[in-house]
């Protein structure tokens, strides 16, 4: 496949599946057997089971939680994207109460693309940012 191509793939990963919430469509492109290398919160597997834990974790916490592609690279199989995740919490998130606050904090993820499929995926999320901006830990 293309570089253009893998960067559809992303960029339909975080606009349709991440953003929408459709999990359906996760399943389609990403691998059954997808290799996870970011460290998942407590209690959450690696995985496609796990991806959809935590987006729905995210979207009851965050109602209008939104992932914004700043910049999306691609080199052989690889794609990078860099992304501003945002959304204010009127929902239960890893175990704070709601808080009415909102967050905003920078995303940067990369995926390895085989046979159209999403096989391999590192990721850094700026968390203690976001737990700061929630008031669960001090600045």
């Amino acid at each position: 496949m293309s570089t253009e191509q893998n960067k559809a793939i992303v960029r339909q990963l975080i606009e349709e599946v991440i953003n929408q919430n459709n999990m359906s469509l996760g399943e389609e492109i990403m691998a059954a057997d997808i290799i996870e290398h970011e460290e998942m919160p407590p209690g959450i597997p690696a995985g496609i089971e796990g991806t959809k834990i935590l987006f729905t974790m995210l979207h009851n916490a965050f109602p209008d939680f939104k992932a914004t592609i700043n910049d999306l690279i691609a080199e052989d199989d690889k794609v990078v994207v860099y992304m501003t995740w945002n959304g204010t919490q009127h929902g239960e998130w890893m175990g704070m109460a709601p808080s009415g606050k909102s967050m905003s904090i920078g995303v940067i993820d990369i995926f390895r693309v085989a046979d159209g499929k999403l096989v391999e995926h590192w990721g850094l999320s700026d968390m203690m940012a976001m737990m700061q901006q929630l008031g669960a830990m001090p600045e």
